[in-house]
Order: structure tokens, then sequence, then C-alpha cells
């Protein structure tokens, strides 16, 4: 029966507008949308130069913190540690026979025992630096991962901070999906994301990590309200480390998000 009266529809059309309401909130908004899968890779080098003498991984190896990776040939910096090792034994030496001497008044002069006191120290700091040359001619895993792939091989030459290892950590790989502007604005940080792939049956469950303050065109087009249409923005959901080894970079993913 339709009301008569205007007090009668007013009533009617505020119980159809709580009605639409209630409805919109008890169902949230969930959009689909197309991605890939996207790997931040760790690259590991050394940062000085030589020939590749051991590599201890290969491409699809799964290693640990603290495992290691490569070592380049050490000679010259085996060398050099034991001559600044041999260097600082002896300048020590004479610093203490300089020092006790300096307790005998007229025995030994100021003098004596601040330039041996200078030799000990700059020897010192020769040994740590050798120390250091000695230890960046091996490099390990500093986090868990994958090694994606290896750039030498064994016997090649390795130029100083050309990468030796590519490293996969599983926290580094996330899902990077393309959101249409009309809908950008009803999915937040936080929000759970779906992500399915061919092949697996059941989806993979991530959140919204970051919506990109920019857009961009799918292709190149002119700002105009028929062109809006094709305005997208880039979203990274990303998963915890057992999930994200299940991806493989480059993977396309459909994904579905919502609260």
């Amino acid at each position: 029966m339709i009301p008569q009266d205007r007090s009668g529809w007013f009533c009617l059309c505020a119980v159809i507008v709580a009605g639409c309401l209630s409805a919109s909130c008890s169902h949230p908004k969930h959009i689909w949308v197309q991605g890939y899968v996207e790997g931040e890779f760790v690259y590991i080098s050394s940062t000085l130069a030589g020939p590749l003498q051991t590599l201890n991984v290969y491409r699809g190896t799964e290693v640990k913190a603290g495992d290691p990776l490569f070592a380049l040939d050490r000679t010259v910096e085996k060398a050099a540690l034991d001559q600044a090792q041999a260097s600082l034994t002896f300048s020590q030496q004479d610093f203490d026979r300089q020092e006790k001497l300096s307790l005998n008044p007229g025995s030994a002069s100021i003098r004596d025992l601040q330039l041996a006191r200078s030799a000990r120290d700059q020897d010192s700091q020769r040994l740590v630096q050798a120390q250091w040359n000695f230890a960046q001619k091996e490099q390990a895993a500093l986090q868990a991962g994958l090694v994606f792939d290896t750039l030498y091989r064994e016997g090649e030459w390795v130029e100083a901070g050309h990468p030796v290892v590519v490293l996969l950590p599983p926290q580094n790989i996330e899902v990077r999906a393309f959101v249409p502007e009309t809908e950008v604005g009803t999915i937040h940080p936080g929000d759970k994301a779906q992500v399915t792939v061919d092949g697996v049956k059941e989806p993979f469950i991530g959140k919204v990590r970051y919506i990109f303050p920019q857009s961009e065109y799918t292709p190149p087009v002119i700002y105009s309200e028929e062109s809006r249409g094709k305005l997208v923005f880039m979203v990274e959901v990303d998963f915890d480390p057992e999930t994200a080894a299940k991806l493989h970079p480059g993977q396309p993913v459909d994904v579905e998000i919502g609260p």
C-alpha cells in the first residue's frame, strides 16, 4: 500500500535508505584485479677484486643466515695479514722496551717513547685493515633465502663490487596489482588480499602493504573524463615468509582485495 500523505513518503524513503546502508555495511566491497609476483633481489659482492676460488652454492640452493656463499683468492691478502701481524709484534716489543727504559731517568728520552708508541699504533691500524681485506674475500649470507642465480664460475676474475650471487629472501617476495582509479579509494593498507595462481587450488593469503600515491595509464593517453577509466594505481601485497616462498617472480596472479 502506497502512503498518500507526504510524511508517509518520508518514512518510506527513510526505511529504504536505512536498509541500503545496512546492506552495504554488512557486505563490504571486494574488488578483483590482476597482477604479478615481484622479487626484490639481494646482490652479494666483494669490495675487492680477484679470481673466484670457491663457489659454495648453485642456482636453487636454499641458504640460512651465515652460510658461506663464495670466496675469492686470498693469497695477497694473507701475505699482507701475516706481514701486518709481524710488524705489530715487533713494534709492540719495541714500545714495551722503551716504556721500561723510561722508568730509569736518563736511559731513554720521551721522544723515543713517543715514536715507539706511534709506530705501534700505526701497525695496529694496518693489522685491522689487513684483517678486513682478508675477510672481504669471503662472503656469507646475511639472511635466509633462495639462491636465484650465480653470475661467475670458479676460476673467473671478479671485479671489485661485481655481484657473484643473487639472493632472494622470502620476505622480499610480493605481489604487485593494478587497481582502477574508480576502485582505489575503497582499499587501505592492511586490507586482506587473496592471491590465486594457475595450477594451485587454494589462494595465498596476504595483506595490502602499500598503495602507490601516483597513478599511471595503461596506454599513453591524455587526461580527460573518457580516459579516466584507464587510470590505475599500483598496490603491493606482502605475505609471511613461508607463504611468499611458494610464489615465483614473474608469475601472473589474480588478486581479490577486501576488508
